[in-house]
């Protein structure tokens, strides 16, 4: 007959765990993209064509739509008048919509802002022409990130009023 092997003894393991974005996670990223962005852009950028305006309108419309959603979901948490209960399973997916976003913002921003340094810096009459481009992405990607960290926000639950966290003494 074959014997079960027994658990091991001792703390069970941590399972992960979804916690809050961290700033540091998002400087990180933002500053390595930076660094990517401005060795790229410094070896070809003879070979580029103008930038174009649609992926920071792009990326605008992205942090728009998440600061609304984040505005609706909060009153929805909060149960404000006229507002329907939020499904929690929406609830999980903008966390995941905005843990990315905030993620995916923070990469642009550090492209856009490398991407920015350089144009700036280069004497060309093209590279001023961009500029103003490349700051229309920076802006926008620093919106995702406050729309996306917004939301992430948005979706936590309330803390309970005073009177439900304190035991009631009566019950002694």
């Amino acid at each position: 007959m074959s014997e079960q092997p027994t658990p091991p003894r001792g703390p069970a393991p941590e399972r992960p765990r979804m916690g809050p974005t961290r700033p540091a996670t998002l400087v990180v990223f933002g500053l390595g993209a930076a660094a990517l962005a401005w060795l790229l852009i410094s070896v070809s950028y003879r070979y580029i064509p103008g930038l174009p305006w649609l992926p920071a309108a792009t990326i605008g419309g992205l942090a728009a739509l998440e600061a609304y959603a984040a505005a609706n979901t909060r009153a929805r948490i909060h149960r404000r008048p006229g507002r329907d209960p939020v499904d929690p399973l929406t609830v999980a997916r903008f966390v995941v919509l905005a843990k990315a976003s905030s993620l995916a913002g923070a990469i642009f921003a550090g492209f856009y802002a490398g991407l920015t340094g350089w144009l700036v810096v280069e004497p060309t009459r093209a590279a001023s022409n961009d500029v103003p481009a490349a700051s229309a992405g920076l802006i926008a990607s620093l919106g995702l990130v406050a729309a996306a960290l917004w939301l992430e926000r948005s979706c936590r639950v309330p803390e309970p009023p005073d009177e439900e966290k304190q035991p009631d003494d009566r019950r002694a």
